[in-house]
């Protein structure tokens, strides 16, 4: 069932986000042509839905030196999860798990300075008592880069 949370001006809205990020409620009023308290009421309510999820700013590893991105695929022994996610949630590197079906359990996405740093970033993964494999494949290149704002247009259209 496709939740319906959106409407054209919250779309609008959300635009003038991704294209000013650092816009004030003011400024963003006055792009879109509404009330101050219609865009404060806006955001306000789309957060709590969550729908929008951070007004932090988006980082590049790579920027950061972390030049290599990989994902790891780990398959997991009975009763261990928590165990395994609280010690990925220590790694620095570990950017991202998540439970998966099919081949493994967890697929996670991990970023390294180098080669040899990533082999370092596996083994400490490793360390924790419950992986029973780990397959780990390195990203050559970034073919269509992390988006959701297609899918606002997408939310709009279905409603």
């Amino acid at each position: 069932m496709l939740t319906r949370q959106i409407d054209e001006l919250d779309s609008r809205l959300i635009h003038s986000l991704a294209a000013s990020p650092r816009a004030g409620i003011l400024e963003l009023a006055r792009q879109l042509g509404v009330a101050r308290g219609t865009v404060q009421a806006r955001l306000d309510r789309m957060q709590r839905q969550g729908v929008i999820t951070s007004f932090g700013p988006d980082l590049s590893p790579e920027a950061l030196g972390y030049e290599v991105l990989a994902f790891s695929t780990l398959e997991i022994a009975q009763g261990r999860l928590s165990d395994v996610v609280a010690h990925l949630a220590e790694i620095p590197e570990v950017l991202e798990a998540h439970g998966i079906s099919g081949q493994g359990d967890l697929h996670c996405r991990v970023v390294a300075r180098t080669n040899a740093h990533l082999q370092e970033v596996i083994n400490r993964m490793l360390e924790v008592e419950g992986i029973a494999r780990s397959t780990t494949v390195i990203a050559l290149s970034d073919q269509v880069h992390f988006r959701a704002l297609p899918l606002v247009a997408a939310a709009v259209r279905e409603r």
